[in-house]
């Protein structure tokens, strides 16, 4: 990592002045059906992110060059770990709390699976993709997941590609989706919203402190306690989820791919090209 673009004034220069402007607009609350849709101040960090991103709008080199953003790149990891850390500070007070909620937050890895149960057909019966639907459903797509991947097939491989795909939509756009989603689902009060800290935590530092954020938002009063169930679902998905995704998913994944005969559909779209 070079740090004389790490130390461009025009970065830090840019990165205050949107800070400084997202939390001058504040928190919004927007009426959305039987909801309320909360708009963070992440929110719009995010969107003026995007727009002086000089990968997307080539006038915005002359703000940040592509090399400077490119530099920045991993700070985004260290820039999680102080919320990171407060996790850890407040698991150990709730631990009577965490304990009292049962098999759930050690079973919740189980509840991956029913993203590759809905996202696995869609992708081969309606997408027609091959082998990528694999890679791209079996997980959330997080790093240990692509390292099972890479280990088993090789990145290049179209089981890798796939997975790569939906890590890179999620590390883009996941942290947004996150907070917008967890934010409204609270306020339906359909479910506990504990519950909904429980599902935080999904192995991103930056996805879980966005979600949690949005449901401290909505339930201030039980702002420690949601803290703590994200970081010790968090935690556990690191523990649990490489090996549910390695002996559970991957395999059931393509059994499924198998069943839904997308080895017979992909040899016959090779055929018509």
């Amino acid at each position: 990592m070079d740090m004389k673009l790490l130390l461009n004034w025009r970065l830090h220069l840019t990165v205050i002045l949107a800070s400084l402007l997202a939390e001058w607009i504040g928190i919004l609350r927007i009426p959305l059906g039987p909801g309320t849709l909360l708009l963070l101040p992440l929110f719009y960090a995010f969107i003026i992110g995007v727009l002086f991103n000089p990968h997307l709008f080539s006038s915005m080199q002359r703000v940040i060059p592509k090399p400077v953003s490119n530099a920045a790149g991993p700070l985004i990891m260290i820039s999680i770990l102080p919320f990171i850390a407060k996790f850890g500070s407040t698991i150990g007070p709730a631990i009577e709390q965490i304990i009292a909620a049962g098999p759930a937050l050690i079973l919740q890895e189980l509840g991956n699976l029913g993203t590759m149960l809905l996202a696995l057909p869609f992708a081969v019966l309606v997408l027609r993709m091959g082998r990528e639907a694999i890679g791209a459903t079996y997980s959330i797509a997080r790093e240990p997941n692509i390292a099972i991947i890479s280990d088993k097939y090789g990145l290049r491989s179209p089981e890798g590609i796939g997975i790569m795909g939906v890590y890179v939509v999620g590390t883009m756009f996941g942290t947004l989706y996150f907070a917008l989603m967890a934010g409204y689902l609270a306020s339906l009060d359909i479910f506990d919203i504990r519950a909904l800290a429980m599902a935080c935590g999904v192995g991103s530092g930056s996805m879980v402190a966005a979600c949690s954020g949005a449901l401290a938002e909505a339930a201030p009063h039980l702002r420690d306690d949601l803290l703590a169930f994200s970081g010790a679902s968090n935690l556990l998905t690191y523990a649990t989820g490489l090996y549910v995704s390695l002996f559970i998913a991957l395999p059931t994944a393509e059994w499924l791919y198998k069943r839904l005969g997308g080895a017979t559909l992909k040899e016959a779209r090779n055929e018509t090209l």
